[in-house]
């Protein structure tokens, strides 16, 4: 009898022990990260396949005509957006709020990565929804496919905000090059701890509890069957940033331009492949944003003392602030 309690109990913990791993594990397209507003679909074809686009369209109450449209960073999608969409919709404007091919709820397909692709898919969006003018605010990656975007479609954009772009330096220059398979490999390594710490060390000046579900949300599809797949496109959009830099364009921006830049983010794209020293003398956009205004005309900067990468996040009221001033 003491035996089969034992045994019964044994079960019942490892049944518990798989419940609460496969309540942290991520789907593919991670229907069980919350968005703060409905999802929708834009079907979309590339290179034979078809693909689905997610998306936020969340209307005002009071609109003003105003549109925005908001481009999200290689390690997030649309979700991390909550605050600023409620900022500006409660101020009138038509928010919307894709994910990325490869990225969130949208379809992860092996194919060529490229911005100017994805400054397509993003205009297929606008003009599926009868937008024909748009404030494009693009945050890390995002950043850079506002570049392109806006280069792309000036017409089409009202003004252009900037918030940490990666792409600020070519990092071709000085990051080793590693191809797709090669970058794959170390994808497939990817656990809680190492993304932790890469957040840690790139992303905030000062650990908060709330940004452990970040790191969850990024870590999270690597306990998934589908895994690989989710590495594979990690590595291609890798690919992407290493292979179609942005910063040599800047000078072509004919529109109205704010650049707003956290005084202490380091992020490198490939940051892990390079020496103490060499990370210490890149990823310092304290002289990046500065640099990077130059090359803009008019452009307008914005710091933030204190933060890292993500000003939305880690000072959201001097951020939100700044932005209702620059709309």
């Amino acid at each position: 009898m003491q035996r089969g309690c034992k045994f019964f109990i044994l079960l019942i913990t490892a049944f518990l022990v798989r419940l609460a791993s496969a309540q942290d594990t991520l789907s593919l397209t991670p229907e069980n990260v919350k968005y703060p507003y409905p999802v929708k679909f834009l079907p979309l074809k590339a290179e034979g396949q078809d693909l689905r686009m997610a998306y936020m369209d969340v209307m005002p109450a009071n609109p003003n005509g105003r549109s925005v449209i908001l481009f999200h960073g290689k390690n997030f999608g649309g979700y991390y957006w909550k605050d600023v969409i409620g900022a500006l919709s409660a101020k009138g404007y038509r928010v919307i709020v894709p994910d990325q091919i490869g990225f969130g709820r949208s379809s992860k397909p092996f194919i060529h990565y490229s911005f100017h692709e994805f400054a397509r898919y993003n205009k297929t969006l606008l003009d599926t929804l009868g937008i024909q003018k748009v404030i494009v605010l693009g945050h890390s990656m995002g950043g850079m496919l506002a570049t392109r975007f806006t280069l792309m479609y000036p017409g089409a954009v009202e003004k252009l905000l900037l918030e940490d772009p990666i792409g600020l330096e070519d990092y071709r220059t000085f990051v080793p090059y590693e191809s797709a398979e090669e970058e794959y490999k170390t994808e497939l390594k990817t656990t809680y701890a190492s993304v932790k710490k890469y957040y840690q060390s790139s992303y905030f000046t000062t650990w908060k509890p709330e940004y452990d579900e970040l790191v969850a949300i990024g870590a999270g599809v690597n306990k998934s069957a589908d895994f690989p797949r989710y590495a594979m496109v990690a590595a291609l959009t890798y690919e992407m940033i290493y292979e179609q830099p942005v910063c040599y364009e800047f000078g072509n921006i004919s529109v109205p331009t704010v650049l707003f830049i956290g005084e202490e983010d380091h992020t490198i794209v490939g940051k892990g492949m390079l020496s103490a020293e060499q990370q210490a003398q890149h990823g310092r956009y304290k002289l990046l944003g500065p640099e990077t205004a130059k090359k803009i005309t008019g452009c307008k900067l914005v710091t933030f003392d204190n933060c890292g990468h993500i000003p939305h996040i880690e000072v959201k009221e001097a951020f939100l602030k700044a932005l209702m001033e620059n709309m």
